[in-house]
């Protein structure tokens, strides 16, 4: 889905600018997605094993879910 829909859709955009933020879950986190987002978002990409370490389950930066605090 990344490299059929994802990277190519990006292209139609100026994503200079955008940062991604990718969630913990182990089967996002393999060593090409992750080497593909590095690629595509360089120092832009938070994620558990990209160049700016996310806080995981964060109320902040993620839809709230059952994990988070409460409100």
């Amino acid at each position: 889905m990344i490299t059929n829909f994802f990277i190519p859709e990006l292209n139609n955009h100026d994503v200079q600018e955008l940062w991604f933020q990718q969630d913990g879950a182990t089967c996002h986190t393999a060593r090409a997605t992750i080497d593909l987002l590095k690629d595509t978002f360089g120092d832009r990409l938070i994620s558990r094993f990209g160049p700016v370490n996310g806080p995981p389950k964060s109320c902040d930066l993620t839809p709230r879910d059952y994990f988070c605090g409460a409100m």
